[in-house]
């Protein structure tokens, strides 16, 4: 059954409110780590509980993507947006509450939950509502957002414990979502297209928790790699590689039988721009999301810096990631996959510079000596994020949008997971190799980030050589499109 696109007259108005709440949820991932020595002292527990604090939200963010866009395929992505909003903001009251650490810890699982289930329905309301140039103006403000929401966690975190207090500000990062979160979820509830028809097919809970299993066997040694993870849990890497073999053979036999799958991974191999689009963006994600903890240490650990100047210092990579997301969003219908690679080779020598400037500027000058650098990187990184969602999912059915989304999405959480664990690793093996030289250990540390950014070079220009011409030539005609929930 299809149908003419009709656009909806609120959708610029529907796709601000969705983009407050993913700004919101994104943001959760990085803010906190500013705040984890207040936390510990404030409760009074060990690092190692603390720890789970961030490790138990991007765990359960990570888990959910999936499993949640493809139920927001089914019932409808404004149930589905709604539902995880409304718990978002319950879950950031009782984090913000939480007398223990394992009520601190509860809530956060669940938080992470609700925000893994919001991140989908964004990509896929996008996809519903927009078409042509205004779906890559829709994601070029999604990838802005994406960007912002990463890089200045640690500013946002260290201005509230600024304002707020070391003892208790911690609470505050929290309590923020409420009110904010609070005004979005009214908002949503009066702008967001209701659901066309009832729920679509069945529910793949075999594939579900194949594909949940194997992906938390895989990121748990990841994200617990401050506490030994690597060293304890090592094994699950193979446990996790066979549960999603298991996952991929479970949904071909699915769809083979006329089923709904959670993912058709026919998605990979048949839609042009999506196998190798998911591949980039999580290769890209490991240097992306991994320098920001080494920079914070670096800054911090290494030069005295407080939470807010260390956020500070890293302001231009943001500001530059802003600025280019939004024009890039108007640019990758011309550009196209040029543009992803145009922008990964600034993200190349941006951090290259960075890596030697950090190397042998003077310690009292580096924060600003490395801005311009940052900037150039900032200015890359928006255009790599959003026009690489923007040609991964364009030619995805929007009746599989969510979970195509949460696919994309939880690759760049397991690309985040490593490139954090890998490149802080890096840092703290040099830093103890060499005597504790934090400018030799900070830049080996984003060599590898640059390493990360260079290998998702090559696969964009992979896919530009196979596929050289620009999107909107390749496309031609919008084609119809099964209605959307």
């Amino acid at each position: 059954m299809t149908s003419a696109y009709e656009p909806d007259p609120r959708r610029w108005k529907a796709l601000t409110v969705t983009l407050v709440a993913g700004f919101m949820s994104l943001l959760d991932v990085s803010i906190v780590s500013v705040a984890l020595p207040s936390i510990q002292h404030g409760l009074g527990t060990t690092p190692a509980g603390v720890q789970w604090v961030v490790s138990g939200y991007a765990l359960a963010f990570g888990l959910t993507l999936v499993p949640a866009g493809r139920l927001g395929d089914a019932i409808g992505r404004r149930t589905m947006f709604l539902v995880a909003l409304g718990g978002f903001v319950l879950f950031s009251a009782l984090a913000g509450l939480a007398p223990t650490t394992g009520v601190l810890i509860a809530a956060r699982l669940a938080q992470g939950i609700s925000a893994g289930a919001l991140a989908p329905q964004n990509s896929a309301l996008i996809q519903q509502l927009f078409r042509g140039s205004e779906r890559g103006r829709a994601f070029g403000f999604f990838g802005s957002t994406v960007g912002i929401s990463t890089a200045v966690g640690p500013v946002v975190g260290g201005v509230i414990l600024a304002v707020a207090g070391e003892d208790e500000g911690w609470r505050w990062i929290f309590y923020v979502n409420v009110p904010i979160g609070a005004v979005a979820l009214v908002l949503a509830a009066r702008l967001l297209p209701r659901a066309r028809g009832g729920p679509r097919g069945h529910l793949d809970l075999v594939g579900a928790a194949l594909l949940g299993t194997g992906v938390l066997a895989v990121m748990l040694p990841l994200v617990l790699a401050e506490a030994g993870g690597l060293t304890r849990l090592w094994w699950l890497f193979g446990l996790g590689a066979a549960l999603l073999v298991l996952f991929v053979r479970w949904e071909r036999r699915v769809a083979a039988r006329g089923r709904s799958p959670l993912l058709d991974i026919a998605l990979f191999t048949g839609t042009p721009g999506y196998g190798t689009g998911a591949l980039l963006g999580t290769v890209y994600f490991v240097g992306f999301a991994g320098i920001w903890l080494v920079l914070a240490l670096y800054f911090q650990t290494g030069l005295g810096y407080t939470p807010l100047q260390s956020g500070l210092a890293v302001t231009p990579f943001a500001v530059g990631s802003a600025a280019s997301a939004v024009i890039g969003g108007r640019l990758v219908e011309k550009w196209g996959r040029k543009l992803t690679v145009t922008g990964l080779t600034l993200v190349l020598a941006g951090l290259a510079v960075t890596a030697v400037v950090l190397r042998f500027a003077p310690p009292h000058v580096a924060g600003w000596a490395v801005a311009p650098a940052l900037l150039v990187a900032g200015v890359g990184g928006g255009w790599v994020i959003s026009p690489n969602t923007t040609l991964t999912l364009r030619h995805v059915p929007v009746a599989m949008a969510g979970a195509a989304g949460g696919a994309l999405q939880t690759g760049q959480r397991i690309g985040s997971a490593i490139g954090t664990a890998a490149l802080t690793g890096v840092f703290y093996l040099v830093l103890t190799s060499t005597g504790r030289d934090f400018p030799v250990a900070v830049a080996v540390a984003v060599a590898g980030a640059v390493v990360a950014v260079a290998l998702a070079l090559v696969v964009a220009v992979v896919e530009l050589r196979a596929r050289p011409r620009c999107p909107a030539a390749v496309e031609g005609v919008e084609q119809a499109v099964p209605d959307a929930p």
